[in-house]
């Protein structure tokens, strides 16, 4: 079994924005994160663990910005924590393992993929594409992965 940990040297390896992002609870701008439109078969994992988030086949075009996913690949990865920063009251996502913030999950994603949108910083993730992932680890997930056009 994978253990997936928090370590020095992986935060240490972040980019400033990654940095700020995952461990300071940023937000990068809309519409310039690298995965935005992104299209290719893979997962999602977190830039500091590891640990599978979310699939390609999970994606969608929202409109807000930010990558968006209908549900997590790994349920157990994610904690939700409630946001109430900027005046609002949100639901935070974070790596359960990693402790990196990752963006926010909102109740008005396609109703008839469960009605979720976890809209996600692309600077808390790293894309492990379809053609990678048994040689990296993920094998176990190819049956959530499929082509997205």
């Amino acid at each position: 079994m994978t253990v997936y940990q928090k370590s020095a040297d992986r935060i240490a390896a972040l980019s400033p924005e990654q940095f700020r992002v995952t461990q300071q609870n940023g937000t990068e701008r809309a519409g310039t994160g690298a995965y935005l439109h992104n299209h290719e078969a893979g997962i999602y994992v977190d830039i500091v663990s590891g640990e599978p988030l979310f699939a390609s086949a999970d994606k969608f075009e929202s409109g807000c910005g930010w990558p968006s996913f209908t549900k997590p690949i790994e349920p157990a990865h994610i904690a939700e924590l409630r946001d109430t920063t900027h005046g609002m009251i949100r639901v935070e996502v974070r790596s359960k393992h990693g402790d990196s913030h990752l963006g926010h999950v909102f109740p008005d994603g396609p109703r008839d993929r469960g009605g979720l949108r976890y809209c996600i910083n692309s600077a808390s993730l790293r894309f492990v594409h379809r053609d990678d992932m048994e040689a990296e680890g993920y094998g176990a997930y190819m049956n959530q992965v499929e082509d997205v056009k």
